[in-house]
């Protein structure tokens, strides 16, 4: 069985709430090979009151709590019944799990972790850029910054070698 986030519903500003009433509920019926994390997606905000930066938290996606889980039915059921839930997001009574590329950029956003991207490039390689402003540029990759999802790539501009940093996402690989 395959472990997916999937998005759960919850009555605006109970979202931490029921993170706790979940983990709760997960030690106390053993469910933690099938519930893996709950989190509430939040990120940094910078306020400025009377000339004072100030760093406050603040929710993603207000009503709305993240789990990573293996979906059956007692898993279903323990998260569907955790006090604060209305319910999965989905299609009738089928909850959706979130796309990986929808659960990497809410991580990165977060700054939770850097979810690790397979690399399949090699220095030297030829690639093509497929967007951005070097789209359909043809260059020799140098650098591989798997740290930040970027490569640095030496393109020929006006008879000039010159070095761009593009993630990996803007390349594709000329066979």
């Amino acid at each position: 069985m395959a472990k997916n986030w999937y998005v759960i519903h919850t009555y605006s500003g109970y979202e931490n709430k029921v993170k706790t009433n979940l983990e709760k509920r997960v030690e106390s019926m053993n469910m933690e090979d099938k519930i893996f994390r709950v989190l509430v997606p939040m990120e940094d905000e910078i306020e400025i009151k009377n000339g004072k930066k100030k760093v406050a938290k603040r929710k993603v996606f207000p009503g709305y709590v993240l789990v990573e889980m293996e979906m059956t039915d007692d898993s279903w059921y323990v998260v569907r019944n955790t006090p604060g839930v209305t319910g999965f997001v989905g299609t009738g009574a089928k909850p959706i799990p979130l796309l990986e590329h929808e659960v990497v950029s809410i991580l990165r956003q977060m700054g939770v972790e850097e979810v690790r991207t397979h690399v399949d490039y090699s220095i030297n390689q030829s690639v093509r850029v497929a967007s951005g402003p070097f789209k359909d540029f043809v260059g020799v990759v140098r650098e591989i910054l798997e740290d930040k999802g970027k490569l640095r790539v030496s393109v020929s501009m006006f008879g000039r070698e010159t070095p761009v940093e593009l993630d990996f996402a803007q390349v594709e690989k000329i066979d």
